[in-house]
């Protein structure tokens, strides 16, 4: 059992305070954007998580629910579905870990309909209430909290080369099991939310018999309504997110094949004011004003919707368009492929200093034969105190198309 504010201080730390550690020298400068649910914004998969956490644009895969939905529709097969699991913060505690499950099944040639289920456990944790008058903690009964998301998505061709999607999304947070620190009560938080998708890939003759490919693709996911802890008097924004990203797909041969790729981030989540701290050269009446400043900028905060939100996260930066920069994350990856059946993967995950100071490197390996295929990632973070470091993920997919070949045979 673990205090609860340990545990909910990690549900910080899971993305974008993840390096908080690593910045403490420049604290002043450090600030992060928060947002409610934060397990939305990890990456499920072993394949985009061997790659240093890409997806948007690589080839189409059993897993693009969560990287873009709108490469389904050009699926080749006629469905599948695919079962993640990470144990995560495994450096910190042992019994926090994520399963994510997603799939899909094609209407036609040119169509699709798929689905995803994510659920992530904050492991056991005791709630206490401060101490007795003999010095001990009294403990006021222990939670299992716990956030899922539901969604079921549509995607279609739009044209020879381009397709498009959708998903609407059903998101549960509870993060205290109907219980706070104090004992009193604690409600869950409930949204609803949607997935919109591009995605471009065209052919280009190498040769007679072998081509190269070359993709493109945007989504926005999380665009929904914001979620309260305690009944509407406090609201949070979702991580909503945009990525953009390209792909280039080279055949050295018959048999090797090349994936470069890169994805660009950002979390579309206003910045949150912060509390002053009193200087040393201003005197109460001063330190009163900036606080009162403060708080007019908080409650304007907490009065701004979840769309006008998204519009105001790419321009609230309080260092502007420095600090925008900032925001943005970068990706890069590699992944290459014998047969079409083996598979090697590496890739750098990107995030500035100032706003979360996550960096790591990733490799990841995999197998894919007629009826399933297998996939793994490790995470190596630059800094071996980064609590991301060392972090496993296990992907097993089943191909509808080679379950019905064995059945035929």
């Amino acid at each position: 059992m673990k205090n609860l504010f340990i545990r909910l201080g990690l549900s910080a730390a899971l993305l974008s305070v993840a390096g908080s550690a690593l910045a403490d020298e420049k604290s002043e400068m450090f600030n992060p954007l928060q947002s409610a649910v934060p397990s939305l914004s990890i990456a499920p998969d072993a394949r985009g998580g061997g790659m240093g956490d890409i997806g948007v644009a690589t080839s189409p895969d059993l897993n693009s629910q969560y990287w873009n939905l709108a490469k389904y529709a050009q699926m080749s097969g006629q469905g599948g579905a695919s079962l993640s699991y990470t144990p995560w913060l495994r450096k910190i505690v042992d019994d926090i870990y994520m399963a994510y499950l997603a799939g899909y099944y094609k209407l036609g040639e040119n169509r699709a309909l798929s689905a995803s289920l994510r659920y992530f456990s904050y492991g056991d944790i005791e709630l206490t209430s401060g101490k007795d008058a003999m010095g001990n903690v009294q403990s006021i009964g222990s939670c299992r909290p716990y956030e899922f998301a539901v969604d079921l998505g549509y995607s279609m061709m739009l044209s020879e080369y381009w397709s498009a999607g959708v998903a609407l999304r059903f998101i549960y947070s509870d993060i205290t099991n109907g219980m706070s620190s104090d004992g009193s009560s604690a409600s869950a938080a409930k949204a609803i939310a949607a997935d919109l998708g591009a995605y471009y890939r065209k052919p280009i003759a190498l040769t007679e018999t072998r081509n190269a490919y070359v993709g493109f693709g945007a989504s926005a996911s999380n665009i929904g309504s914001k979620v309260s802890y305690d009944d509407g008097d406090t609201e949070e924004f979702l991580p909503a997110n945009l990525r953009v990203g390209g792909s280039f797909e080279y055949p050295f041969d018959d048999y090797s094949t090349l994936t470069l790729a890169f994805d660009l981030n950002k979390l579309m989540v206003p910045t949150a004011p912060v509390c002053p701290t009193k200087r040393a050269d201003e005197t109460k009446e001063q330190y009163d004003a900036r606080v009162k400043e403060y708080e007019k900028k908080y409650e304007d905060y907490q009065k701004k919707g979840s769309i006008g939100g998204i519009f105001r996260s790419f321009t609230d930066a309080p260092g502007g368009f420095s600090e925008e920069m900032d925001e943005i994350m970068w990706s890069l990856g590699l992944e290459y492929a014998y047969n079409k059946q083996f598979f090697v993967r590496g890739g750098y995950f990107h995030e500035a200093e100032s706003k979360g100071n996550r960096k790591y490197f990733s490799v990841g390996a995999g197998f894919k034969l007629s009826m399933f295929e297998l996939n793994g990632a490790y995470l190596i973070a630059q800094s071996s105190n980064n609590p991301l470091d060392q972090t496993l993920r296990f992907s097993l997919g089943f191909n509808i198309d080679g379950l019905k070949k064995i059945v035929e045979e």
